[in-house]
């Protein structure tokens, strides 16, 4: 099992029953699914670009990304509904786990002037989302492999009713929320 997954199970999940007081174990927020997201507005324009950031994703998450492709036409963009501006990976189970304890402990601290992250990117559904500027702070990612730096958004779906269950879910599994 893995070793954020047992930590949760063991102490998080008991310990959150107990500060939310919720009655029963199975009504503990948990953590349902991540998914990462990147954008590539390059793709138009070099169709390379798009195979880099699926082999990047491929390497970080540790399965195939999914190919996005627009839904809608938009003329200031240049952009027709069907061309391909992107790619997006659903990370459940083990992986999902393996990733988070990554992005928590490992590249979230390789972050530049890294002074936590916020605390209000939350949706009011009790999911949260979080932008990180490039690859470069997974360390599975080679430097010298890298063409252009690119962001990606992390959106992590929780079973939590609110916010700030969300909020303590989180911050028990050691997420650096920024203080103040």
């Amino acid at each position: 099992m893995n070793r954020l997954k047992e930590i949760y199970k063991e102490e998080i999940a008991p310990a959150l029953q107990e500060e939310l007081s919720i009655g029963n174990i199975m009504e503990v927020p948990t953590i349902k699914k991540i998914v990462i997201n990147v954008g590539v507005g390059d793709a138009l324009d070099n169709p390379k670009a798009l195979d880099e950031v699926v082999r990047d994703l491929t390497t970080i998450s540790g399965q195939q990304p999914v190919v996005t492709k627009a839904k809608k036409s938009i003329a200031n963009f240049k952009l027709r509904e069907g061309r391909t501006i992107g790619a997006k990976v659903t990370l459940r189970g083990d992986r999902m786990w393996a990733f988070l304890d990554r992005l928590v402990n490992i590249a979230l601290p390789r972050v530049r002037d890294f002074r936590g992250i916020s605390a209000d990117a939350f949706d009011g559904r009790g999911n949260y989302t979080l932008g990180l500027d490039e690859q470069l702070i997974f360390p599975e990612i080679n430097y010298d492999d890298v063409g252009i730096l690119r962001g990606m958004e992390v959106s992590i779906v929780t079973t939590a009713e609110t916010d700030d269950q969300a909020r303590a879910l989180l911050t028990k599994i050691g997420m650096p929320f920024r203080k103040g």
